[in-house]
């Protein structure tokens, strides 16, 4: 309750110098809106619905780019991680190609897929696939050894190995990789919907850019609130929970 109650202040304190530097003129409010302004634009915007179906758009395309890259990533790094051959090849091609910021992928898949769905959904896996390879691997090489050790002192070998002793003492680690994956996921799909203009759907990356392109700071604004409250709810009730429960229940040292 202590630390709900000094997070709330906090945040307060930091609306109220907001609104002070406003009321000062320090910046042109077309530049630098209130809260007010800002508020009355997320109130408007989810009343006549669009900001609602903005997200909506923008979570679907997200998860569904996401669990792809899941699906890719988790088995690459478990073999990067159990093979010499694939740490020297795939995994310095993932360390590479991580390093690498998601919107260098917009003009290659404008280029195959045009202004699409598709174009969208490759620009995520990508921004996805190669964080959640190296996180894995390195999660994996983080066990301690002594888990791998006993487990061959008492015969378990190969896929009995795996499955029982190195999969399960590596799931506070593969979880950790996908929240990792689940950032560069938000990361790429903002890039792709701001560069790739399609009829399927406004997302919010496309309110945005088209907030940029009005000179609506209040929008511009209000939509930036909006993916940082959906990525800060996703961390506090879906990865931490999980995240601490593993590490407790696998005595990993995670408080």
């Amino acid at each position: 309750m202590r630390r709900a109650s000094l997070a709330t202040l906090f945040f307060v304190i930091l609306v109220a110098i907001w609104h002070f530097i406003v009321r000062a003129g320090i910046w042109s409010p077309v530049l630098l809106p209130s809260p007010q302004s800002v508020g009355e634009y997320l109130v408007g915007a989810v009343r006549d619905g669009t900001l609602l179906e903005a997200t909506g758009v923008t979570v679907r395309r997200l998860l569904f780019g996401y669990l792809i890259g899941i699906a890719i990533g988790l088995p690459l790094g478990l073999f990067t991680s159990a093979s010499k051959f694939a740490e020297d090849t795939i995994g310095v091609m993932a360390l590479g190609l991580q390093t690498l910021p998601s919107v260098c992928w917009i003009p290659l898949a404008l280029l195959w897929f045009g202004q699409t769905e598709s174009a969208m959904l490759f620009v995520v896996i990508m921004g996805t696939v190669w964080s959640v390879v190296i996180a894995t691997d390195t999660g994996v090489r983080n066990i301690p050894p002594i888990f791998a050790r006993a487990a061959r002192t008492m015969g378990s070998r190969g896929l009995h190995k795996w499955t029982k002793v190195i999969l399960p003492a590596s799931l506070p680690f593969l979880v950790s990789g996908m929240k990792q994956g689940w950032a560069f996921a938000w990361r790429s799909l903002m890039a792709a919907e701001i560069y790739v203009t399609i009829l399927t759907g406004f997302g919010l990356g496309h309110l945005l850019h088209y907030g940029r392109e009005l000179q609506a700071m209040d929008q511009v604004i209000g939509v930036m609130l909006v993916i940082i409250t959906i990525g800060l709810l996703t961390d506090k009730i879906l990865f931490s929970p999980i995240e601490r429960f593993l590490h407790n229940r696998w005595g990993t040292g995670l408080r």
